[in-house]
């Protein structure tokens, strides 16, 4: 079972998958290739962003504030993040959302199945969309460790 201390760090996204309870189909939601960071504190703290590898850009010097909705959806619909403070619970990690690019998660709890194995950590957890039960894999690892100079 996983203890808290062997998630304190960094962790870099290999991959996000979701089965679904009613078809034999898989879905990758921010393509083959995603990109994200899953940060757990030794205080308590936890904050995870997942991303496509590959974004629209922004108009350059315009502010975001007065782009098109249609431009910002296409943007930040191929982001996503949340944050908060975190507890592990018998094998389990339970994030207690407080902050989140999704208005509907802040006050979520979101439960999470942890497996760790050597520098590989496997959460998954379950959900329910339109009354169909979806299965969420991410497969992390651990970041390597840099200097504060390093970028």
């Amino acid at each position: 079972m996983i203890e808290t201390q062997q998630l304190v760090g960094t962790w870099q996204l290999e991959s996000w998958s979701i089965g679904f309870a009613d078809r034999d189909e898989i879905s990758n939601p921010f393509g083959e290739d995603p990109r994200g960071l899953l940060l757990y504190s030794d205080d308590g703290w936890m904050s995870a962003s997942i991303c496509r590898r590959e974004r629209p850009r922004l108009p350059e010097n315009e502010s975001p504030r007065k782009m098109p909705d249609s431009v910002k959806a296409a943007a930040y619909g191929s982001y996503f993040h949340y944050a908060g403070r975190y507890r592990v619970i018998k094998g389990d990690v339970v994030h207690y959302v407080t902050q989140s690019l999704n208005p509907n998660f802040p006050g979520t709890e979101q439960l999470r199945h942890a497996e760790l194995d050597g520098q590989t950590l496997v959460l998954s957890g379950k959900d329910e969309v339109r009354g169909v039960t979806r299965y969420h894999t991410l497969v992390w690892h651990r970041a390597p460790q840099t200097s504060p100079a390093e970028p």
